[in-house]
């Protein structure tokens, strides 16, 4: 199936099935969907079984497929399939001061590109972690791009410090400038830019018609615009309409965490559900109203400390405290079990949303000229943002 095609279908069946993915949990107050035997299948499963298995995707996909007809199809529109890399060498201590664990995510990236002849643009550089891999191991110069001056000094003392020719440039990657960074004989890549930062690379680079453009896209919330806008035609002819919070939801995936975290997690998914309850009561508005992150440290505090904040948080007079506070942290409580089945069937959607967002710019780098493809550079515990776009400019 082409990209194309492919996209096609995604677009209709996310099109078709948006009951089930496109809607803001803590808006909800009954599962927004009637679908008995979803409903009944989600009522057989505690609260803590549901999140194993949104944990566990292939047995989630299993459990769910002979009660939803359409899952077969839509796991297998949202495959990808790991590249076939070549481990480099890697000099010794080029890892410093780099985190374990995203060391093992530049060298599974760098490993899977098999281009390696022309020079290097590194998009939204930090420290030039990439770029260092990149140049140790290719012979080919590098061009860092970032906007922070601190850490293009800092990447440009560790380069220098391992003899690597690379060259940092203090820029914006939203300014019109940027653009002159990308050059024809060039191979640009990025690994997790954020939202409309990996669009512009895109953008430029088709312009200059750089011949390779590979990255790893992250963040696809943050973009400037209100709304989704995409890239391609074939996008614009399917647009799903998609909000920064519909953005949200690939980054929502679960991957496994300690025991403590989930109970930290529904600990504080039932303080803002009861805060919820207490809100729509205090302003006599029925629907939710969001709250920023919540200091991990205050859930500590109890539930009475938990509302104070929030009220605070949206200029909210709080007429009751103490024993008062108790039957609205018990209505939290008892939502939090449908917001957790209501979870667990937007898990199913995670994924192939996110190869929607992938094949919008996959399809727009093919109108530009270029032959792409799509696989994963590395195992999803590594990180679950580990799809890889490879383009290439035809001819």
């Amino acid at each position: 199936m082409s990209h194309s095609d492919r996209f096609t279908r995604l677009s209709q069946l996310l099109a078709e099935l948006k009951p089930y993915w496109q809607f803001v949990p803590f808006d909800c107050l009954a599962l927004p969907w009637q679908e008995p035997a979803l409903c009944q299948w989600l009522q057989q499963h505690s609260l803590s079984e549901l999140t194993a298995l949104r944990q566990d995707a292939a047995q989630l996909q299993a459990q769910l497929s002979p009660v939803l007809p359409w899952l077969a199809e839509l796991t297998e529109l949202a495959e990808a399939n790991p590249v076939q890399g070549a481990a480099q060498a890697y000099p010794a201590r080029l890892d410093w001061q780099i985190p374990g664990r995203k060391w093992q995510q530049i060298t599974a990236f760098s490993d899977a590109l098999a281009e390696r002849h022309r020079p290097w643009l590194e998009w939204c550089a930090g420290k030039g972690h990439l770029g260092r891999a990149l140049a140790a191991t290719s012979d080919q110069p590098v061009v860092s791009l970032e906007w922070q001056a601190g850490l293009c000094e800092e990447g440009q003392t560790l380069a220098t410090r391992f003899g690597l020719p690379m060259t940092f440039v203090n820029g914006d990657a939203f300014d019109d400038s940027a653009a002159n960074h990308l050059k024809q004989h060039q191979h640009a890549v990025a690994l997790h830019a954020c939202g409309d930062l990996h669009v512009a690379l895109l953008r430029h680079g088709a312009r200059a018609g750089t011949e390779a453009i590979s990255f790893s896209p992250c963040c696809y919330h943050l973009i400037r615009s209100d709304r989704y806008r995409p890239l391609s035609q074939a996008a614009q002819a399917r647009d799903l309409n998609l909000s920064k919070l519909d953005l949200k939801m690939p980054l929502q995936e679960t991957v496994t965490a300690p025991g403590h975290v989930k109970r930290q997690r529904q600990l504080e998914l039932s303080y803002r559900l009861g805060f919820d309850c207490l809100q729509r009561q205090l302003t006599g508005q029925d629907q939710y109203l969001p709250l920023p992150n919540v200091p991990k440290s205050l859930l500590g505090d109890g539930f009475e400390a938990f509302c104070q904040w929030a009220a605070q948080r949206k200029g909210l007079a709080l007429p009751v405290e103490g024993p008062e506070l108790e039957p609205y942290l018990s209505q939290g409580q008892s939502r939090l079990p449908v917001l957790e089945q209501m979870e667990t069937v937007r898990q199913l959607f995670r994924r192939p949303l996110e190869l929607w967002l992938v094949l919008d710019r996959v399809c727009y780098l093919e109108e530009q000229g270029y032959e792409v493809d799509i696989s994963t550079f590395c195992d999803r515990q590594m990180t679950p943002r580990n799809l890889l776009v490879r383009a290439t400019k035809s001819g």
